[in-house]
């Protein structure tokens, strides 16, 4: 029943008959209540339970929305949260399950990964975009002033999911895009982050070959089955990632996001070829266990390609297929003006996984 793919909402309505369940509380996109009509469902189930809704007002997770939240929550005391919606849904009720509001200096503690991580409530995670994965994450992630920061703790975890294609087919283009690249370079990224073991790199590869021969008919002619392919996708890059981690790519993309307003998967496009080049050029600096070569390997293989030229030809024709611009100026980002601010953006956290050090010139370079 959870954590599992179906086709219709008969799960979602039997897993919420559970006698136990009380109280719930549901925490979505404005788009899930308006577009999905997922309240008249839920109203359509006639569950006699206490139902009440929080819809999210910010693109992106932060801080003060995520205190409001929490307070909505301690007021109602659910027996289970269900968060319908993107990665941002998702996270915000993977952190109010697990955050005390009482604790000291909050937001420093959310900075250094350092709040009690004690679980509060139960979460049902229930995604509408196939791409980040969030609903089989232990992290989540929260902007403070702007600047990203990642909780990462196992009881942050959703304790269940439910992946429901017909809730993802609805969403915009370039939603569906931005998400779907998402799934590809988590994929991509953790076959060769410095954190990758025998585990996540199956999870990875799967989840490549799939998205690679669905994600460009999922968006130009969208069918339940490459719908459903790629939620499968997503869901193996996510467990994939909650091992591995991500790299570079991901480092780099977060400042793009909060300073430019563009949406994370398309900000990880930006840079995500030019760093698949650049660890390729310096494989012998590798500090990975594992042998980097035979990783791209592997990736030249699903991808069916020859080099990593065709590989970086074949990720930049996708974006460009999907209607992800990878032209700054196009974008309106001057980036000499705002490398500085680009580069103080940076996740330290994740830059650590990349297999290859990279310098401060370096990212300079790679980034231009």
């Amino acid at each position: 029943m959870a954590n599992s793919l179906i086709k219709s909402y008969l799960d979602l309505k039997i897993y919420l008959e559970d006698k136990s369940i009380k109280k719930i509380f549901i925490i979505c996109g404005a788009k899930s209540i308006k577009e999905l009509k997922f309240k008249e469902k839920i109203i359509g189930f006639k569950l006699n339970k206490e139902i009440s809704y929080y819809a999210k007002t910010n693109p992106y997770p932060e801080f003060e929305e995520l205190i409001k939240i929490c307070i909505e929550a301690e007021k109602i005391k659910p027996d289970l949260i269900i968060a319908v919606g993107g990665g941002s849904v998702i996270d915000y009720a993977k952190i109010v399950s697990v955050l005390d509001l009482n604790e000291d200096n909050l937001k420093e503690k959310i900075i250094l990964n350092n709040i009690g991580f004690k679980k509060k409530y139960k979460v049902l995670a229930i995604p509408t975009t196939a791409g980040s994965g969030a609903e089989v994450t232990s992290n989540a992630v929260i902007y403070l002033e702007r600047n990203k920061y990642s909780l990462e703790n196992k009881n942050i975890r959703p304790d269940d999911f439910l992946l429901i294609p017909d809730l993802v087919n609805i969403g915009t283009s370039k939603i569906k895009a931005s998400a779907g690249f998402d799934a590809i370079s988590q994929a991509i990224e953790s076959i060769i982050s410095m954190k990758s073991n025998s585990l996540s790199y199956d999870f990875a590869l799967k989840s490549l070959k799939i998205s690679i021969a669905n994600y460009i008919d999922y968006l130009k002619s969208p069918s339940s089955d490459n719908t459903f392919n790629m939620c499968l996708s997503a869901n193996l890059a996510g467990e994939a990632i909650n091992i591995s981690k991500t790299t570079a790519p991901h480092a780099v993309s977060y400042p793009f996001t909060s300073y430019f307003g563009i949406s994370h998967g398309h900000a990880v496009a930006l840079n995500l070829s030019k760093f698949l080049k650049f660890n390729y050029e310096n494989l012998l600096k590798s500090k990975a266990e594992f042998n980097l070569q035979e990783r791209y390997k592997s990736i030249f293989n699903v991808t069916n390609t020859k080099s990593i030229n065709e590989l970086c030809a074949l990720i930049e024709n996708l974006a460009n297929k999907a209607n992800l611009e990878l032209n700054y100026a196009k974008l309106g980002i001057n980036i000499n003006e705002n490398m500085n601010l680009i580069l103080d953006g940076i996740n330290s956290q994740r830059l650590k996984n990349n297999p290859v050090e990279i310098s401060v010139n370096e990212l300079k370079k790679i980034i231009l």
